[in-house]
């Protein structure tokens, strides 16, 4: 299923360079004002697209390198639920921190599959949280090191938005996902059989 989902984001990031601007935007972009007129389909959409190839690339890898690891312990059924609900809950997430948190516009958008990677990244964290992973490629850290790290710089990022500072940046899209990898987490281990 990984390279599937890679597929689809490289496809739709070449969509953003062959199709018409208008019909991208309606389509593969979240915002409070595209749910508020019932465009739902966007949490999905909006989860596959990227229109830099920077952040293509970035999620990609962070996809590939936990995603497969994930995929193979969860089963292709739920790891792909797994990763809906995380690129669903982010986008909700976006919408909701932007307009109602940090008073931006409605109609202000987002995209990327950052907040259902950031999903992937807690999850794998949790499960494994002494392997060592590399942050941006060359820090070696303890897994979960490095997820209560990319946290904590969300939540300073979002924080620097409340005072009217900080970078275009959906924060709230990455605390969405990250929260999906937490509650999913523990779900599981609330059903896991009581050892003896």
């Amino acid at each position: 299923m990984v390279p599937i989902l890679v597929a689809i984001n490289i496809a739709v990031f070449a969509a953003w360079f062959m199709l018409p601007v208008e019909l991208m935007a309606a389509n593969f972009l979240v915002s409070w004002q595209h749910l508020a007129d019932g465009r739902y389909w966007v949490l999905v959409g909006s989860a596959f697209s990227h229109n830099m190839l920077l952040h293509l690339m970035i999620n990609m890898l962070v996809l590939w390198s936990f995603g497969r690891v994930l995929e193979i312990l969860m089963g292709v059924k739920r790891f792909l639920a797994f990763y809906l609900v995380a690129a669903v809950v982010s986008g909700i997430a976006h919408a909701a921190t932007s307009t109602l948190l940090l008073g931006r516009p409605p109609e202000l958008p987002a995209l990327g599959a950052s907040g259902a990677v950031a999903g992937l990244l807690l999850l794998f964290s949790l499960s494994f949280p002494r392997q060592k992973i590399l942050i941006f490629g060359i820090l070696p850290a303890p897994a979960l090191l490095a997820a209560l790290a990319f946290i904590a710089i969300d939540i300073w990022g979002l924080t620097a938005q409340l005072d009217g500072g900080g970078l275009p940046i959906g924060h709230g899209a990455h605390l969405g996902g990250a929260l999906t990898g937490i509650v999913y987490y523990f779900w599981l281990r609330s059903r896991a059989p009581a050892r003896h």
